[in-house]
């Protein structure tokens, strides 16, 4: 979000942006207008404005804290975590690993400028569709897609920074010294957004995992709830998920990550970044086939892997080892195909899927103390991996031991996965007991990334989070 007059009159701009964007599409089949036409023009034309919503959907395959390479909320939170660490001299990465970011830090800047960037687009969207000429139920539809999208950015911002200004229009007069708004206020942005795409999606195919549909929002609002302890509403809305939508866990991991799984619920393509890659860049920047170097430079902390079962199917398809000259390296091998520019795009970008929601249901019953039908979600997970079940190895199981083993399963499950294990420690207010023994200069004002120095600067109404 950077506060200048030249970032906040590009309306004409933006459009154009989104459609060049969309123009690397091919398989979307919609011809784009001419490039002449002005903001208004673009969503008063169904397929214009459809393309415009689209590219906002490419964007994120772009977007720095969302395309899942070198400075991404998966990389970046995984090492604030203890997921990842560093295996070369990688200042900003190495930053984020020692819990030591600077106001400076060039990746911590571009996650915050790129989820801004991606929330003005959504505004920009929404303010031309409220003026649209199409009809109603088009109309709705589209703003439940960005009101969607705009909730997910949100949760991030706000569960990384914490108290964040809160921009919902395009005028920069207004937006250009906008001071930061509460959590709570936040969240209840996200749920209002959220509530505005439940709404308008009931009619979206839940099978293009591309876009978002009710089941991808109640995917986000069922984590929502948990997040903010409201397990009754967590369990309920993830219950809708399970029971109703048609997604199915994958019998096979190998099949997990892949663009035909039956357990997405949201995924994001590489076509959509436009650069002719048919590889997610989470696999180009994890998988280490020849040698550590400046990229591929983090891999996985060696108390993850142990952390595996040698039993465990995701240690053996979905970490991977590389032998060098002295050491061993292991890294995340969800995404397998490192490199490829011919053929077909065979894996997308993971954003939710099936299995987080049996982990947030266990979780919601286990704090209302719904044992059983916690240890069913849980064996669902467990035994899809290879692992016993709870119910027969442990039939008497405590609520603090069922507790110990969802917090396990959730490692396990989703590491490198969008930042779950660094969030997860936030919000169980656990960040001090578990990494302060492992990390010698952590400190508890760790838990919350710095607002980048030029922001501050930029907007005199922004308070520098705690610690910086």
């Amino acid at each position: 979000m950077k506060h200048t007059k030249k970032n906040y009159t590009y309306r004409v701009l933006l459009v154009f942006l989104l459609l060049g964007l969309t123009a690397c599409e091919d398989y979307l089949e919609i011809d784009l207008p001419d490039n002449r036409i002005i903001n208004q023009q673009v969503f008063n034309n169904e397929q214009s404005a459809q393309s415009a919503i689209q590219g906002i959907y490419n964007q994120l395959a772009n977007a720095f804290f969302a395309a899942g390479g070198t400075n991404s909320v998966t990389v970046l939170a995984g090492l604030s975590a203890d997921h990842l660490i560093t295996t070369v001299n990688s200042q900003n990465h190495q930053q984020f690993e020692q819990n030591e970011i600077t106001i400076q830090n060039a990746y911590n800047y571009d996650v915050w400028s790129s989820a801004y960037q991606i929330i003005y687009q959504c505004n920009a969207a929404i303010e031309g569709l409220q003026n649209s000429t199409l009809p109603q139920g088009s109309v709705e539809a589209m703003v439940g897609e960005v009101s969607f999208i705009r909730a997910f950015v949100y949760f991030y911002l706000v569960n990384m920074y914490g108290e964040i200004p809160l921009v919902l229009s395009t005028d920069y007069r207004i937006n250009a010294d906008l001071p930061q708004s509460s959590v709570a206020k936040v969240y209840i942005q996200i749920i209002e957004d959220l509530f505005v795409a439940k709404d308008a999606l009931q009619n979206n195919n839940p099978e293009n995992t591309l876009r978002a549909n009710v089941f991808t929002v109640q995917a986000l609002l069922a984590r929502v709830y948990l997040y903010q302890n409201n397990w009754a509403d967590a369990e309920a809305v993830s219950t809708q998920v399970i029971q109703n939508s048609p997604y199915q866990l994958e019998e096979d991991l190998d099949q997990v990550f892949l663009s035909t799984s039956n357990e997405a619920i949201w995924q994001i393509s590489p076509i959509q970044a436009g650069s002719g890659a048919l590889h997610t860049r989470e696999s180009n920047f994890f998988i280490i086939e020849e040698q550590v170097n400046s990229l591929t430079p983090v891999s996985l902390s060696t108390q993850l892997v142990a952390l595996f079962n040698p039993t465990d199917q995701r240690k053996q398809k979905w970490v991977g080892s590389f032998t060098g000259t002295q050491n061993t390296f292991f890294y995340p091998y969800k995404y397998k195909v490192k490199y490829a520019t011919t053929g077909e795009a065979t894996e997308y970008s993971m954003v939710l899927r099936l299995a987080e929601q049996y982990l947030i249901r266990a979780e919601a019953r286990t704090k209302m103390g719904d044992v059983n039908g916690a240890v069913a979600d849980l064996d669902q997970i467990r035994t899809r991996a290879g692992l016993g079940s709870i119910a027969s190895l442990n039939p008497s199981i405590t609520l603090p031991a069922l507790t110990d083993s969802i917090a396990k399963e959730r490692r396990r499950e989703l590491f490198t996965e969008w930042g779950h294990r660094w969030l997860d420690l936030k919000r169980w207010g656990t960040t001090d007991e578990v990494l302060a023994p492992q990390k010698s200069l952590w400190e508890a004002t760790d838990q919350l990334y710095p607002i980048p120095e030029q922001e501050v600067i930029n907007n005199p109404n922004l308070t520098q989070n705690p610690g910086y």
